[in-house]
């Protein structure tokens, strides 16, 4: 199985969550400073992105705790535009809960091989 390095699937995390906010904010008739949230998010692990590269294992846990944040905090505006019959924006927050869930797994995996290394160098 192929998977991404967490410091490029979090960037694209960040990405989709900048983009696809924006663009929810902009495209929504009644636009609220809540659907920004994505975004605030999506710069922080932008700016983190090159503590995430380097490897630091701090910026590198913050960004999962924020990671897994944002996957909480994106359930109920999903909900909501599920019960409002929006497609648009079920689409949406639907891409950004996938990239946010991917994000998260290679982050783990990162982990759990660090931590099998670890293991293996120290028998």
């Amino acid at each position: 199985m192929i998977t991404l390095k967490p410091f490029y699937s979090s960037l694209v995390n960040s990405i989709f969550l900048c983009f696809f906010g924006i663009f929810g904010y902009v495209k929504s008739e009644t636009p609220s400073i809540t659907s920004l949230i994505p975004v605030f998010f999506g710069i922080s692990l932008l700016i983190m992105s090159p503590g995430i590269k380097n490897e630091n294992k701090l910026i590198a846990h913050i960004a999962v705790i924020f990671t897994f944040l944002i996957l909480l905090g994106l359930i109920v505006p999903l909900m909501s535009s599920i019960r409002r019959s929006d497609i648009g924006a079920v689409i949406r927050i639907i891409i950004m809960i996938v990239s946010t869930i991917l994000a998260l797994f290679s982050f783990i995996k990162s982990f759990m091989n660090a931590r099998k290394m670890k293991n293996e160098n120290n028998i």
